[in-house]
């Protein structure tokens, strides 16, 4: 039942909120860090420029991948689907700016309760048509956690590194009820559970094609 990722160079994250991405796949992104020494990560964030949120997410994304190209947008919180043509267009030129194709997409899942969330997930499998998409989970208020169909094992010092990375970031975020390690952790112990292992991120994979031998 399992794949192994091989030949990785240039992953792209998206969020849309700053925290976003290192709550969904932060200790993935430790992993992939790594495990692929040459990695480019290349990070999209839809709201938060200008604000004390970007200083938080910028010193977060660099902890969690030294080197990141990332791009933070000024679009309205909770108002992205009145702004549709505006996140269309700001993905597509973020799109066009890549130093290289990506090989593999990782951003919020579809069914996201959260409408900011819910909008870029929808965008992303649009503007990345020949790429992976990975839907990763946040934990929050509403009872939207997915069915996931992908697991990242990790192991158990990547998992307690992504949750003192965003303690040590993201103190903006510190009094939510649902922003503590037992929380993060417990996602992750719950996922390892559902395969095999001590911890994992959980992702929804709408497709996936699978090439049996070198079609170069």
């Amino acid at each position: 039942m399992s794949l192994s990722l091989t030949g990785l160079r240039h992953v792209v994250v998206a969020g849309a909120h700053c925290d976003d991405i290192a709550i969904g796949c932060g200790a993935t992104l430790l992993a992939l860090r790594q495990e692929f020494g040459d990695l480019v990560v290349s990070a999209f964030v839809l709201t938060g420029a200008g604000t004390p949120r970007e200083a938080e997410e910028r010193a977060a994304l660099e902890a969690f991948c030294p080197g990141v190209r990332l791009t933070i947008e000024d679009l309205p919180d909770a108002l992205t689907p009145a702004h549709w043509l505006a996140t269309k267009q700001a993905l597509a030129t973020f799109t066009r700016m890549l130093p290289s194709p990506a090989d593999l997409v990782i951003g919020p899942q579809v069914a996201d309760a959260h409408q900011d969330h819910r909008l870029l997930a929808e965008l992303l499998v649009t503007e990345f048509r020949a790429q992976p998409v990975w839907g990763y989970e946040i934990l929050k208020y509403e009872s939207d956690l997915p069915q996931v169909t992908t697991y990242v094992p990790v192991s158990e010092a990547d998992a307690r590194a992504k949750s003192a990375l965003l303690h040590e970031n993201y103190a903006s975020q510190q009094d939510h009820p649902w922003f503590d390690e037992e929380a993060f952790l417990g996602l992750m112990r719950v996922r390892g559970a559902q395969c095999n292992t001590r911890y994992a991120e959980g992702f929804v994979v709408a497709k996936s094609v699978i090439e049996i031998g070198d079609h170069a």
